[in-house]
């Protein structure tokens, strides 16, 4: 009995030993992970802070509305007080003259054998005139000339008329004589090497009678409409009865 001591006591000291040993063993992961879960805590904790700035503000700043764009409208620009036209009608060799006075237009087409007159407002520089039939007149005033096209008879021609300087423009005549009714129109056009071009027609009542050639200098002085003294006037003489 007396040698069994030792061995008890070297077998006690090796379990506890092992015992030991193994609860080391176990016990080190858990402290392992508690420090890692520490730092995943504190890590997650200093997240926020990280941001950076610029990310915060823009996601501060409210997208625009497509309100908040201003939009514009286009005008036409106004029509002048006082202005005239002339100039060759396209595809026609005819003549054409507008004339604008205080918000007012006039205009006189004419190829020598057909004629139209046409009146209407001047309000901005985008024109209609009528005329008698349905004749009509657009143009465009811009750039020192009016841009366009004429309607007459069922027939449609466009043109340029540039800024018509005196004696070029439009005229016309009338009178009643012995109770019949004489009128004449012309339009007169500088021509740039000399001389001039003018077109026109004349009737006395409804009847068509021959038209006279105007002094391209002094395109108002008095002429001869069969047989008939009158008296041509420029726009500003007979705008007023056209109106």
């Amino acid at each position: 009995m007396s040698r069994l001591g030792p061995i008890v006591t070297l077998t006690a000291g090796a379990v506890l030993a092992l015992g030991l040993g193994v609860a080391s063993i176990t016990a080190t992961p858990a402290a392992d992970n508690t420090a890692a879960t520490a730092n995943d805590t504190e890590t997650a904790s200093r997240a926020p802070e990280e941001t950076p700035e610029g990310t915060e503000t823009a996601a501060a700043e409210p997208s625009p509305s497509p309100t908040d764009t201003p939009t514009f409208e286009e005008s036409t620009p106004p029509a002048p007080k006082k202005a005239d036209y002339a100039g060759r009608v396209k595809g026609n060799g005819g003549l054409i003259a507008i004339s604008l006075r205080k918000g007012k237009a006039v205009g006189y087409f004419c190829d020598g054998k057909i004629e139209a007159w046409f009146k209407g407002d001047a309000g901005s520089g985008d024109l209609e005139l009528e005329g008698f039939g349905g004749a009509k007149v657009t143009a465009e005033l811009a750039g020192g000339k009016a841009t366009g096209q004429v309607a007459v008879g069922g027939k449609k021609w466009s043109f340029v008329a540039p800024t018509a300087v005196k004696p070029s423009g439009l005229y016309r005549a009338s009178a009643i004589v012995r109770g019949a009714r004489v009128r004449a129109g012309w339009i007169v056009l500088k021509r740039p090497q000399g001389g001039f071009t003018q077109v026109g027609t004349a009737f006395q009542d409804d009847k068509r009678v021959p038209i006279p050639e105007l002094d391209g200098d002094s395109p108002t002085s008095p002429v001869s409409v069969n047989g008939t003294t009158v008296t041509p006037e420029d726009v500003d003489g007979f705008i007023e009865e056209m109106r």
